[in-house]
């Protein structure tokens, strides 16, 4: 076979891989609450996915961590935005606090999710894990359930609820995708 028609082929086999990887996240991702940020949160990892479960699942986990500290930059920087009134300093603070945690949480779920593979205690692997997901995303709304009752800037409340809500629905998707995972 001549060098450019290996090239076609193992072009077309890669092309035919990549459908069947996205495939593959697209009915994963079908089965979570928000399936449309899924899908665009881990299509772009495809090819480092493949078919591998695990390997899902710690993708999805490691891009809600970093959009995590994303979102923990964003509320720091507005902690030093001009004219915050006491109230907006305050929740912008608590929001600091429990994003933090969040991101604490979330560097034990990877730890926990890496313990699972070699563990002759899944079942405890698989509570600890789903437990520190479940505690980010409960942090994740104690933030925004500070804005009740409060007088608080369009900006200040936007930026965060945005950053929130995101973070809320790929923690969410993660705790969907963890009952793929056959433990």
């Amino acid at each position: 076979m001549s060098t450019s028609m290996q090239t076609v082929s193992a072009a077309t086999t890669n092309k035919a891989c990549l459908k069947t990887y996205k495939k593959f996240i697209k009915s994963a991702c079908n089965s979570t609450t928000y399936p449309k940020v899924c899908y665009k949160a881990l299509s772009p990892s495809a090819s480092a996915i493949k078919t591998d479960t695990n390997k899902l699942c710690s993708i999805a986990l490691s891009f809600t961590l970093n959009a995590t500290y994303n979102a923990s930059s964003s509320i720091d920087s507005l902690s030093k935005m001009k004219g915050l009134s006491p109230s907006e300093k305050q929740i912008i603070n608590d929001c600091a606090e429990t994003t933090g945690e969040a991101i604490y949480e979330l560097e034990n779920s990877l730890k926990a999710l890496a313990n699972l593979q070699g563990s002759d205690h899944k079942a405890d692997e698989m509570s600890d894990l789903r437990t520190w997901v479940s505690a980010a995303l409960t942090d994740e709304y104690t933030c925004t359930d500070e804005f009740d009752g409060q007088k608080v800037s369009k900006a200040v409340k936007n930026t965060i609820k945005k950053k929130v809500l995101n973070l809320a629905k790929l923690t969410s998707n993660c705790l969907a995708l963890f009952n793929l995972l056959d433990y």
